[in-house]
């Protein structure tokens, strides 16, 4: 191999050939050593030259790319220099643009408004089983009982109410003060033990369990005569008696018969009690009840009491086939009355219990909607969501749960007339019936901010039958109510501003109401129908 590392002959090694395969020495004959194209022998040794491969004459001028210092070179010119300042720039006021187009977006996007306080009680509806010993026998007595509503707390839960209103249940024997005792646990009912089961098994259920304690439930007047009440022995019972029943867990207490009071004083102090054991995600509601029907007493009483609710039977005075003028004066009416406290709204009173009993039975689904969709808290007694009656000689109708004897409501009594098709499962199992109608008004105004805590608008009917009204939050989705109490089918038009020419079905009354969009002009409402419908916030 030369110095210039150019390969111009190849060497092959011949000393380990075969003796009769080495080259035979040279004659005088044979070319001259060295001449071209002769072969060169020494001492074994023989030298080829070998023709070099293509391309192999030309690998000198092959490209290698730049090496490092001719890069550092190349880059400190004065133009890539610029390049890259103007590189450099460009990018910064890009990235500076993208977020100054960021910052209008959010500056000129409409901002949500900020969420009123709401507790618990604010957020759905509450389901009274104050007549206990007419809900679930447990023990085969003939009376329902505390262990008889925990049977049923799967139930109670499906109908997506917030709380439930159970009693009283203390022992009170009739018109007898000093055989009455706040604390304990009428025997027919059960046991303190066994209430504090059902406050477990409600919990569970994210269900608030609320306690009647009108004193005397079984007398003739709920605070046994007005000496009672400024007796400063029984309202230090009374307040001894609030502190128990909070500090075993209920949440929140319900006293009836506040009209006769007359001292506002006392609600004060007991509202002091139930917030005192109030605390950041068990708030404790106090519940004012009265039988009152009359509208200025039932404002009045409004207006002092300190409760967190006043519940009255304020809608039993409509009557029971009111047109949709007089329930919008009525609701109109009430809602100014309350000003700033929150509305609550029920149907049944103290002597006659279930709406079933109280308005015509064309009107009945009517109302749960009218219930469910009015800004305040609605309250309903057990079996309106499947239109239980009072029948003749009961103080309180028995729930109906099934088909079975006594409707399931007992295992050991006489059998109970009554319809078949008014059970809990005769109604389950059907989409259009009474219950699936309860059930659905509960989730929406349980999960439904315009329904939560919404503007509420009455709006112009065409129609004097006819109730209108919107609710609306914000961003959210708005609701139209539109309830038609008169006996045969109407047509409206409704128009406002804040209303599109359409509208989506979110549930009607009618089960034979075909889902979809509707047009708000020339709107069909069949005979006593009530119809929700829905419509997106346009900015």
């Amino acid at each position: 191999m030369s110095q210039d590392g150019e390969v111009d002959m190849k060497e092959v090694e011949l000393n380990e050939m075969e003796p009769e395969k080495q080259p035979m020495t040279g004659s005088p004959s044979s070319p001259a050593a060295g001449s071209p194209g002769s072969l060169a022998e020494k001492n074994g040794m023989v030298k080829v030259k070998v023709p070099e491969e293509d391309g192999e004459a030309d690998a000198g001028t092959k490209f290698t790319g730049l090496s490092k210092e001719e890069l550092l070179q190349v880059a400190g010119t004065p133009g890539w220099v610029r390049t890259r300042w103007a590189l450099l720039i460009l990018f910064w006021l890009g990235w500076l643009g993208m977020l100054a187009g960021a910052i209008v977006i959010i500056v000129q996007a409409p901002r949500c408004k900020e969420l009123p306080p709401q507790e618990w009680w604010h957020k759905g509806g509450v389901y009274r089983i104050q007549a206990l010993e007419a809900f679930q026998d447990s023990d085969a007595d003939g009376v329902g009982d505390l262990a008889g509503v925990q049977q049923r707390i799967d139930y109670l839960s499906s109908l997506k109410v917030k709380g439930l209103i159970i009693g009283p249940i203390h022992v009170n024997p009739p018109d007898d003060l000093a055989g009455t005792d706040l604390q304990e646990v009428n025997p027919q009912f059960g046991t303190k033990e066994t209430f504090a089961k059902l406050l477990e098994a409600a919990k569970k259920k994210s269900l608030k369990v609320i306690l009647d304690l009108t004193p005397n439930y079984h007398g003739q007047m709920p605070w046994f005569s007005l000496e009672t009440l400024r007796s400063s022995e029984f309202q230090n019972k009374m307040k001894v008696a609030l502190e128990f029943w909070l500090e075993r867990g209920v949440a929140g207490i319900q006293i009836k018969g506040v009209e006769q009071l007359n001292d506002s004083q006392l609600l004060a102090e007991w509202k002091n009690l139930t917030s005192q054991y109030s605390s950041d995600g068990n708030a404790r509601v106090l519940i004012a009840g009265t039988g009152q029907q009359d509208s200025r007493q039932i404002f009045s009483l409004l207006n002092e009491t300190s409760a967190d609710l006043l519940a009255s039977p304020y809608l039993m005075g409509l009557g029971s086939e009111p047109s949709g003028e007089k329930v919008e004066n009525a609701i109109r009416d009430y809602i100014q009355a309350a000003g700033e406290k929150w509305p609550s709204w029920s149907v049944g009173g103290p002597q006659v219990w279930h709406m079933a009993s109280l308005v015509n039975e064309r009107l009945l689904r009517l109302y749960h909607m009218l219930l469910f969709t009015l800004p305040g808290t609605p309250f309903t007694n057990y079996g309106d969501e499947i239109g239980l009656q009072e029948l003749p000689g009961q103080n309180a109708s028995r729930m109906q749960w099934d088909d079975s004897a006594n409707f399931g409501f007992s295992s050991k009594m006489p059998p109970q007339g009554g319809d078949s098709n008014i059970t809990v499962k005769a109604q389950s199992a059907d989409s259009s019936s009474l219950l699936s109608l309860f059930r659905h008004l509960s989730e929406l105004r349980g999960k439904e901010r315009s329904l939560l805590h919404g503007e509420f608008m009455m709006l112009r009917s065409t129609v004097p039958g006819v109730f209108v009204y919107l609710r609306s939050w914000d961003q959210n989705k708005r609701f139209l109510v539109a309830l038609n109490f008169a006996d045969t089918p109407s047509t409206i038009t409704i128009s406002h501003s804040l209303l599109p020419p359409e509208a989506i079905v979110e549930l009607s009354t009618d089960p034979q109401r075909q889902e979809g969009q509707l047009a708000l002009k020339d709107l069909k409402l069949e005979s006593s129908e009530g119809l929700l419908l829905h419509f997106p916030y346009i900015a």
